[in-house]
């Protein structure tokens, strides 16, 4: 019985290894969460790691202007698959995505867009949910 306890509990280090191990090649590990990630970032989104690499969009309408159309943001993104393998894909602020077993969501953006600045890149920040399907 000690044989296998111990065997037992090998197996869930290596199992705990495993899980822990960043995906997708070289570079810093991916953040924890995805509720503030930069553009070339990577970070789990309840599960898949993904990256935003480019905004291809942003007409959202300025904080200081009243608009007829809230306008919006599209986001070139990667997903990480397991091997390091990268598949990319487009989201659009507030809009579900279907990716890997379930869907992704561009939950914000900040900051917010103004007619007296432009945004650099290096400033957005974005805030992801991934709905599951199993």
């Amino acid at each position: 019985m000690p044989r296998l306890a111990l065997s037992l509990i090998a197996a869930a280090f290596t199992l705990s290894a495993c899980a822990t191990t960043p995906r997708g090649g070289d570079g810093p590990p991916p953040l924890p969460d995805a509720s503030s990630v930069a553009l070339g970032q990577r970070a789990y989104a309840d599960g898949p790691i993904i990256q935003p690499v480019a905004v291809l969009e942003d007409s959202r309408c300025p904080e200081n202007v009243m608009c007829v159309w809230a306008g919006q943001l599209r986001l070139k993104m990667l997903w990480v698959r397991p091997g390091g393998r990268s598949q990319p894909f487009e989201v659009i602020l507030g809009k579900q995505t279907p990716l890997a077993d379930g869907t992704i969501l561009l939950e914000s953006v900040s900051p917010a867009r103004r007619t007296d600045r432009p945004i650099k890149p290096e400033d957005y920040r974005f805030a992801f949910r991934f709905m599951g399907g199993l």
